[in-house]
Order: structure tokens, then C-alpha cells, then sequence
């Protein structure tokens, strides 16, 4: 297929726009950019028929309150439209804290195969911990699968400095892509609910969660659709790595090809 014209949304989470979009300039194809809350009232099909891919880098769902956060349930309309392009097969490629968005909304964790906890949830029959956040983190990534078009003209392992996270990942329901070195136990990372609840930035006392995935790349299919979740991608240190726009532009070309 011709490059591809895919659509950027974002807001919900702070980031540098001018070094983000001047990485987004570099990868093939065209991009269009639309901020949260608008995105959640255009993304149904008809309105994304000029669009190869949707590519998210945004965090709908929760506004952050003194004391805590409150999180936001997606309308019936949402859903119905949301689900609708998954069933039409348009591919998605969510980054970074996407996978934050719609805490209220399980399906929307089904969709991506995991979730970022901001506060102790049920997920499930289980009752989960909020998530780990750590910054600056170098760290080595290695490719699972060295035939995957995700994954094509990568070397087999590189080093990205980046932001990680201490998750809930659905590994029975995806597809590894990516593993990282570091390793992913409490006593390294810094508790989310700690930072929105209390303001303690980088304090994980009497904080607990168990031990976690070391994926920080993967892919499904969601119905019709191709989905494809990069963990990477916190700030311009990283979006300024060859290997991770390596790893988008390709992400967005296998997205877009299912269409």
C-alpha cells in the first residue's frame, strides 16, 4: 500500500508537543491531529474512512482531582462507535499512558491487553493494586519475534532511556513483540496512587504489588482490527531513539495494512 494517512489523538496527560510532532514529521506517510475531548465524539467509522490508522497517545477517562482522580465512564454512543471501527478492522497503535485511558471502562482494557492502574481497582475477579511508574530508566529491549513486520530492520537488541511502568498485561490474549532487561519488582518502581492520591512523587512506602511483565511491546487482534501497544515513548529522549521511531513507523504501517 502507499504511506499511510493516520490520525494522532491526544490530551489527558502532559507531554512536549513540539518535540513529539517534529518526531511524528519523520516517520512516512501523513498525519492529522485531533485532542481529547473531540476525538471521542468523531471516532466513528464514516469519519475515519480517510484514515489507514488511528494512532493514540492520549489518556481519556479520568480528570485528576486534589485527593485522587475521578474517573469518567466513555458514553453509549462512544462505545458503540468505538467498537464499530474494530469491527470495520481499522488498526490502532496506542503508546505510552493510551494505556491509562477509560479506567471505568473494562473493554477498553480487553482492547489493548493491559492496563495502568492510577489506584487500586477490581480487575476481573481480582482485586489489583494501582501501578508503578519509573523514569530515566536505561534500559536493554529485546525483539521476540525477528519476523514481524513490528519489527522489521531492528536489530535484535537495543537500549532506549525511557519511562517504565509496573502493570497489568493481559499476556494470555497477545502476541509478544518486545521484552525489556529491567527488572519489573516493586522495590524498583514508585506507586502511582501515592502521586494522585497524596502528591508524593517517587514513594513507594508500604506501597505493595506483585511482581510484573516484562513485555513492553506486543500485538492482537481485536475483532477485525490489528492492534498494537508500545510502552515506550514517555519524552523526547525517547522519541528521539532511531529504534523507536523504527518501531512506530512500522507499527503503522502493520496497522494499516489490515484495513
Amino acid at each position: 500500500m502507499s504511506d499511510p494517512h493516520f490520525l494522532v489523538i491526544t490530551k489527558g496527560h502532559p507531554f512536549e508537543k513540539g518535540a513529539f510532532f517534529e518526531m511524528l514529521d519523520r516517520l512516512d506517510g501523513q498525519h492529522t491531529h485531533v485532542e481529547q475531548p473531540l476525538a471521542a465524539s468523531i471516532l466513528d467509522p464514516a469519519l475515519m474512512r480517510p484514515y489507514d490508522c488511528l494512532v493514540f497517545y492520549d489518556m481519556p477517562g479520568i480528570t485528576f482531582e486534589p485527593g485522587g482522580p475521578l474517573y469518567h465512564e466513555p458514553t453509549e454512543r462512544f462505545k458503540t462507535q468505538f467498537l464499530a471501527l474494530l469491527k470495520e478492522g481499522k488498526g490502532m497503535v496506542f503508546l505510552h499512558h493510551a494505556i491509562a485511558g477509560w479506567p471505568s471502562w473494562p473493554e477498553y482494557r480487553r482492547i489493548l491487553g493491559g492496563q495502568f492502574l492510577y489506584t487500586p481497582q477490581r480487575v476481573g475477579e481480582a482485586e489489583v493494586q494501582d501501578s508503578g511508574y519509573r523514569h530515566k530508566v536505561l534500559h536493554e529491549i529485546s525483539v521476540v519475534d525477528p519476523t514481524h513486520p513490528i519489527t522489521d530492520g531492528l536489530p535484535h537488541r537495543f537500549s532506549m532511556t525511557d519511562e517504565l511502568y509496573l502493570y497489568e498485561v493481559d499476556e494470555p490474549n497477545i502476541t509478544p513483540l518486545l521484552t525489556s532487561d529491567f527488572t519489573f519488582q516493586q522495590e524498583h518502581f514508585y506507586s502511582a496512587a501515592a502521586v494522585v492520591e497524596r502528591g508524593l512523587m517517587h514513594y513507594n512506602d508500604g506501597w505493595t504489588h506483585s511482581s510484573g511483565s516484562n513485555l513492553v511491546g506486543w500485538t492482537k487482534q481485536y475483532d477485525n482490527s490489528r492492534i498494537c501497544y508500545l510502552q515506550g515513548g514517555d519524552d523526547p529522549e525517547a522519541w528521539q531513539n532511531v529504534h523507536f521511531q523504527q518501531l512506530l513507523n512500522n507499527a503503522i504501517a502493520w496497522a494499516s495494512a489490515g484495513v
